[in-house]
């Protein structure tokens, strides 16, 4: 009975075993999606710590594990919550299908446990942000990138931006995937409008300080990209403030959407607080379009469209300028006659026909026009004071008072600037394993037509300057006549290549871009590259390093050489020789999540190096860039960059950035710094609300960042330069929702259904009132001495806004 009773036993271990082995191991596949049920690609499957893959393109992965009683499969992708499956008893096939969870929420309402980090050269930046902010120009993007890590501004009124050390011109900027021009006669932030990208129509941004991809054109410095959204359903917004007013509107149906900008600015209160009193005229309007129609899953057809007209006129009356110390004050009045009148012009098309075959590959074709027609004219003459304001006693030998010069001048100029660009582009992308791929080709035809005309007389003291007594002569007198036209072309390929090891999640970019241009027929090679690296042991760690060859192509600017004559006149010529200035970069950064007071928080660093060659010095007036239209020096920039992200208050994100930088070029012979070296800058932005008054927020924005080397006007910084005092502006918002933005669940009656939210806000912009230097303007006596007189920008300054989304 009892060896009965063991054969029975083994028996069943045997049939036991039996079925084991019949069972066989045990194959897992199925699909990944976000939360919009779109296929995720690169989302990490893992079986315990040995077995693990990633999904393709269409989000499906497939998986085989060895039998076990139960199996647990592990869901992860960078940005997204971590997502956990058991299986018990598997056998055979089993389909698996995973919906990932965004661990970063800028939303009101739901709580905020992570945020995603960055893996490459570009940074997301969430367009929210920037919608309640007090700003100037009206809730720009560029003004949101000024409180960047590396980004610096040293005016309110101007959208321009210089990134760790490139000059204003070294900066691209895209929407939805086409390079878009900024006017080129633009020399002071009164006589620029608006951005070009309309803040309303923003859906995504992407921002890069440098180490970006091949997909990218030839420019040194940073990459804007913007992506406008494609709307859902009907919504809408309007905005009106007492600088302008605002307006968009947009549509969806199953196969068209539509999307409807229109801005228009008058800021002659806020350049009523300039030192410089008289009739202030600025008109400056924008209409934009953006339209999406889809034949088929497989093809569809955008339209992207721009009319930007804007007039600056201007009527100068007087001026008086305070500057100087407290023992050595200086007063500078002057009396203006005549007047200022200036028209900038910009059209914009462009269309794009995709085709998506499958979820593997995607194709486009690209037409796009730019066209701009710019005109500055103005006659203005003035007699203009300088005195010595401050006092002296009589027992130290100083004086009360004192007229330090007098004189007169007359500024002239008739210039007129068009240019086309004509563009065709052919893109694609594959997908094909662990591989990115992506491709592409583009044709660029430029017509550029130059008519300037400037001079300027000066008198002082009786004494015409240069002074002649045989010939009456002008102190500066400029004069250019030209017609070009010129061709480039384009192609670049890159590879995106993504891999999961028991060490860590590995991205790695590396592509090549080649580039030639007709007028000085230079050929182009570009390569880049750029690693990202999150360790398995420390998931809130990510690493990433970037290196490359860039370039910056000139532009009509970047090439026209002054030529002065005997009698000290200038005309420009065209110099074919020019070549592409170079910048050889290395980038080293890390991001690094965590909690602190139950809150996420993101701490972001970066070291970088940029040797500089083949450069064209330049030097800045304003905003304008005077280039020597030579590849005179060579340089250098290096530098560090610190952000500090999170929720300092529950519920808000707000962020603060430091840099620190260097930058340095030899111009004949002598080191000097570069005219953008702004050696250090700090940025902070902050969000927060009243806790017993929910529907009040409060805004803040505030920079202090170095000045910049100045220059005496056609001098050069070999010569001698200054530094300008340091940027210090505080800009501060306070919001009020006459209608918060429904809750889950909740519905309103009547007429308010039709409606979002309403929010009414007042803005005090410089709020501490404070005189930043925006440049210098130079008072020469006969004895060839000349005092720098700074040219203040906006002071304090009060805004009511309303805003309306429905």
């Amino acid at each position: 009975m009892k060896n009965l009773r063991t054969v029975i036993y083994l028996l069943m271990l045997l049939s036991a075993a039996l079925a084991v082995a019949a069972r066989g191991p045990v194959k897992i596949s199925g699909l990944v999606t976000d939360e919009n049920n779109e296929p995720m690609e690169f989302v990490t499957v893992k079986i315990g710590k040995a077995l693990g893959t990633t999904t393709g393109i269409d989000g499906r992965y497939t998986l085989t594990s060895p039998e076990a009683d139960t199996i647990r499969i592990t869901f992860s992708c960078i940005g997204y919550e971590e997502s956990k499956r058991r299986l018990i008893e598997p056998e055979g096939e089993v389909t698996v299908n995973v919906k990932m969870t965004p661990a970063s929420y800028a939303l009101g309402g739901i709580e905020v446990t992570d945020y995603q980090k960055q893996m490459g050269g570009m940074q997301k930046i969430d367009r929210s942000d920037f919608k309640l902010a007090p700003d100037v120009s009206g809730g720009s993007v560029e003004s949101l990138l000024t409180t960047m890590a590396g980004v610096n501004s040293n005016n309110e009124m101007s959208s321009q931006y210089s990134v760790r050390g490139g000059s204003y011109d070294e900066n691209s900027v895209y929407i939805n995937g086409i390079e878009v021009y900024r006017p080129q006669l633009i020399s002071s932030g009164q006589q620029e409008g608006m951005s070009i990208v309309n803040p309303d129509m923003v859906g995504a941004i992407g921002f890069s300080t440098g180490g970006f991809s091949a997909q990218y054109g030839d420019r040194m410095s940073s990459v804007l990209d913007i992506t406008y959204r494609e709307p859902e359903a009907f919504e809408g917004s309007a905005s009106a403030s007492l600088m302008g007013a605002t307006a968009a509107v947009g549509s969806s149906s199953r196969h068209f959407s539509q999307l409807h900008g229109i801005r228009y600015k008058q800021n002659s209160s806020l350049l009523g607080s300039l030192e410089e009193k008289g009739e202030y005229d600025p008109k400056f309007f924008d209409y934009q379009t953006s339209m999406t129609y889809t034949v088929n899953p497989k093809w569809k057809v955008s339209v992207l469209g721009n009319i930007a007209v804007n007039n600056y006129r201007f009527i100068p009356h007087n001026r008086t300028t305070k500057f100087g110390t407290s023992t050595d004050a200086k007063e500078f009045t002057v009396y203006f006659d005549g007047a200022e009148k200036d028209r900038f012009e910009t059209y914009f098309g462009a269309g794009t026909l995709t085709y998506k075959p499958n979820k593997a590959h995607e194709f486009s074709l690209q037409a796009s026009g730019y066209f701009t027609n710019e005109l500055v004219s103005y006659d203005i003459s003035g007699e203009y004071w300088l005195d010595q304001a401050g006092t002296g006693g009589a027992d130290d030998g100083g004086a009360v008072g004192g007229e330090l010069g007098v004189g007169k001048y007359h500024e002239h100029a008739r210039n007129r600037f068009r240019a086309s660009v004509f563009s065709m582009a052919l893109r694609g992308a594959s997908g094909i394993s662990k591989h990115n791929l992506s491709y592409g080709v583009t044709f660029n035809t430029e017509r550029i037509y130059d008519r300037t005309r400037e001079w300027e007389w000066r008198d002082s003291a009786g004494f015409s300057l240069p002074a002649n007594p045989d010939a009456l002569k002008v102190v500066y007198n400029l004069s250019s006549h030209h017609n070009v036209s010129s061709t480039r072309l384009a192609f670049y390929a890159m590879d995106t290549y993504r891999l999961n090891t028991s060490a860590g999640y590995l991205n790695i970019n590396g592509g090549l871009r080649f580039s030639y241009w007709t007028f000085n027929k230079e050929f182009l090679v570009s390569p880049r590259v750029s690693v990202g690296f999150v360790p398995e042991r420390n998931q809130r760690l990510s690493l990433r390093f970037a290196t490359g060859l860039y370039y910056q192509s000139p532009f009509y600017k970047e090439y026209r050489e002054p030529v002065v004559d005997a009698d000290g006149n200038e005309a420009i010529v065209l110099n074919a020789g020019i070549k592409s200035q170079r910048s050889f970069q290395m980038i080293l950064g890390a991001d690094y999540t965590f909690r602190a007071m139950n809150r996420p928080f993101k701490i972001s660093g970066e070291a970088y190096y940029k040797a500089l060659g083949n450069l064209i010095p330049y030097e800045i007036d304003n905003l304008k860039l005077v280039y020597a239209g030579r590849n005179l020096t060579s340089g250098f920039t290096y530098g560090l960059d610190f952000k500090l992200f999170g929720q300092f208050v529950e519920g808000t994100d707000s962020w603060l950035s430091f840099s620190l930088m260097k930058t340095q070029e030899t111009l004949n012979g002598v080191k000097v710094p570069r005219p953008t070296d702004q050696r250090y800058s700090f940025a902070l932005y902050f969000t927060d609300y009243f806790p017993k008054i929910p529907k009040l927020k409060f805004n803040l924005r505030g920079i202090f960042s170095d000045g910049l080397p100045m220059t005496a006007p056609r001098g050069s910084r070999d010569k001698g330069y200054f530094r300008a005092p340091a940027y210090k502006r505080l800009d501060v918002g306070l919001a009020y929702a006459l209608l918060s933005p429904a809750k889950e669940g909740q519905q309103r009656t009547g007429f308010l259904r039709h409606l979002k939210s309403v929010w009414l806000g007042v803005d005090a912009f410089n709020l501490l009132d404070i005189s930043n230097v925006s440049s210098y303007y130079w008072v020469t006596d006969v004895n060839d001495i000349q005092y720098a007189v700074p040219n203040y920008l906006t002071g304090r300054q009060f805004n009511v806004r309303l805003s309306v989304e429905f």
